[in-house]
């Protein structure tokens, strides 16, 4: 198949020029009786001691030496795929920049040390697990665990290691320990993490409240959910995953936090949407904070099933929230920077709220359904839906239905139209990444995320400690492997003009999802309905325009519809940010979702360019992971350790 054939030659790929591929690194042998974790052991010890002198060169000594940067995530850039040149990372969450930063080779990295080391105190380096690793047969590398402390924080930290033939561009290193034969070992990548705050652990283990508490429990819990003698030192709008994380992690440093929620109840983000609705995503890589599902879970959860869990979640973890509660505008005050916040409760009530920080926590969803515009549209007879207003297929039965679209949503909703008898027919506009969810989204989480699994702490370090610029080559060759095992789908789906790609840069669903969260399908059985032809397909042509009786296509053919179903995404969530801050803050914060040039994202977890200001979304792995560094950030705030410099070179 012409499609597939083209990706999984042996040629590389430009995507993978951030990969230290041995052919780059000289070709070198790895020793069989190598002494991992004497050569871990002695790049440990090395670190400590150029930290403690804030020695910058003698860091870098123990780095790859390379200028090279990929640019992969540039959408008018191709990198080189034939380059020799060894590239180098440092990833970096709070610990040293108060930022999220991937500085991509030695001039970068730096200039990042020269600003950041001396400010750190970078101190107690401790050497955790160390593993020989060969993702691939040309890729191989120590990997090893660590700890440091930093002025204010304790933190955790990856390094990856990898064999580099002597030579004179690459002399052995001045630690003999770190030099086996012809090799000398150097760190590729880098990743170092906050993950608590000195003096403020969370309120965890034998940090819990140890008092008895008889018939007291009840109003205590009215009275600290009420807010009738003070306001919250947070406010958090939306109770999705994203500001439950938050709120659940703030509840644990002992910040002050309101949900504010604009439905009835929690979980009715999940539960109010389509019958059919189930994450395709594993139970493995969807834990809550403080609160994994119970092993007697689904591997993949309804999504009403999810729903009635984060209703329970509320109540189990004690979070403040007020339901039927919609933020009317907020406004900062120019010389304290506290935000006067108006809601409008249940009883058409309202309050204003004087808070320290805002967590705009409502998702993509915070934009409004987008439904693209086509001439006559006005002129259509039936019944045209967006995806979020749809219910259940039955309400349909009898009727033509035309799904526009072709991602997750669009197959669901024609699956299930098809289970009801109902004749369907999906238009897709533009190609589609599909991966199977029960082998080729399998094969991509389960290394980390599955019963056998590291824990999830673990799971979640060690998935962030690659930067995406080099996740682009690791995840490209996923994605051949990913293809090879989903080739009768997509051989069958190419049969009958399903249009496919292999995601952004030809990197499979990881950077699709990061930069756009749409424009993929994780397949759990939509596929071959489309095969059979039991969901009808077409993909031939654009829409021109709209009839009073459906559809006409450019290329002069017609297609009846009674109900027209866009499945077509949303706007950017600034449109809500908008109406609730205004012009002027919704403007200049700009994007908060997408990637930027380092593979970081522009606005997500992060303060933004007004003082107390968060913007919080994502799958569940994402607000379970990122949830942590906000309540950080947020914390250091309250008890004046931030030290107000983010390292913006």
């Amino acid at each position: 198949m012409e499609y597939l054939e083209k990706y999984t030659t042996s040629t590389p790929h430009p995507a993978e020029a951030g990969l230290p591929t041995l052919s780059k690194l000289g070709n070198p042998t790895v020793p069989d009786n190598l002494d991992i974790k004497k050569v871990a052991a002695a790049w440990i010890d090395e670190l400590g001691k150029a930290a403690a002198q804030t020695n910058v060169d003698g860091v870098l000594a123990l780095l790859v030496d390379s200028d090279f940067k990929t640019g992969i995530l540039d959408d008018d850039h191709i990198p080189s795929a034939s380059g020799n040149v060894i590239p180098v990372y440092w990833r970096d969450f709070l610990s040293l920049t108060w930022d999220f930063r991937t500085f991509e080779g030695t001039p970068a990295i730096q200039n990042f040390l020269q600003a950041r080391l001396q400010i750190a105190k970078i101190s107690n380096l401790q050497l955790g697990p160390v593993s020989l690793d060969r993702p691939f047969p040309d890729l191989v590398w120590i990997q090893l665990f660590f700890t440091f402390e930093t002025e204010v924080g304790i933190a955790s930290g990856i390094a990856r290691l990898v064999p580099i033939t002597i030579s004179a561009s690459q002399p052995k290193s001045l630690a003999d320990d770190l030099n086996t034969g012809d090799v000398t070992w150097r760190a590729h990548l880098v990743f170092t993490n906050l993950e608590d705050l000195k003096g403020f652990p969370e309120n965890l283990g034998v940090k819990r409240n140890g008092l008895p508490n008889h018939g007291k429990w009840e109003e205590q819990r009215r009275r600290e959910n009420a807010y009738e003698d003070r306001d919250p030192t947070v406010l958090i709008i939306g109770g999705g995953q994203s500001g439950l994380d938050v709120a659940a992690r703030l509840k644990a440093l002992g910040v002050d936090a309101l949900i504010v929620e604009k439905n009835k109840r929690i979980g009715d983000n999940w539960r109010l949407r389509y019958d059919a609705l189930c994450l395709h995503d594993t139970v493995w890589f969807d834990h809550m904070p403080y609160l994994p599902f119970p092993s007697t879970w689904p591997v993949y959860t309804p999504a009403k099933k999810l729903a009635n869990w984060l209703e329970s979640y509320v109540d189990a973890l004690e979070l403040n929230v007020w339901t039927s509660t919609t933020i009317l505008d907020a406004k900062q005050d120019q010389k304290s920077s506290v935000w006067s916040a108006r809601v409008k409760k249940e009883d058409g009530s309202e309050r204003t709220l004087k808070v320290k920080h805002i967590v705009m926590a409502f998702g993509l969803k915070g934009g409004t359904a987008y439904v693209p515009k086509y001439p006559g549209m006005d002129q259509f007879a039936g019944t045209m839906l967006h995806s979020t207003e749809h219910n259940k297929a039955q309400d349909h039965l009898g009727k033509k239905v035309v799904v526009i679209g072709a991602g997750t949503s669009a197959h669901d909703i024609c699956v299930d139209y098809v289970d009801n008898g109902i004749d369907v027919t999906m238009f897709q506009r533009s190609s589609t990444y599909v991966i199977s969810a029960l082998k080729g989204l399998r094969l991509l989480l389960d290394r980390l995320y599955s019963e056998n699994g590291p824990p999830t702490d673990v799971a979640d370090r060690l998935n962030a400690s690659f930067p995406n610029l080099m996740m682009a080559g690791m995840a490209h060759r996923g994605a051949q492997g990913i293809a090879e095992v989903d080739r009768d789908t997509l051989e069958g789906l190419n049969r009958v003009g399903f249009k496919l790609n292999m995601g952004f840069k030809d990197a499979g669903l990881y950077l699709l999802a990061s930069r756009t969260a749409s424009g993929y399908y994780l397949d759990v059985g939509g596929s071959q309905y489309v095969i059979d032809g039991k969901i009808k397909l077409k993909s031939d042509s654009q829409i021109k325009e709209f009839t009073e009786t459906g559809i006409r296509f450019e290329n002069g053919g017609d297609l009846e519809a009674d109900v027209i179903i866009f499945c077509t995404g949303f706007t950017d969530p600034g449109s809500t940010m908008r109406s609730i801050f205004g012009d002027k803050i919704a403007e200049d914060v700009g994007e908060t979702f997408g990637l930027n040039k380092e593979g970081e994202t522009k606005g997500l977890y992060k303060q933004l360019k007004y003082k107390g200001l968060y913007s919080m979304m994502g799958n569940l792995s994402m607000c379970r992971f990122y949830s942590k560094h906000v309540a950080l950030q947020i914390k250091a705030m309250e008890e004046r350790i931030f030290d107000g410099q983010k390292y913006s070179k």
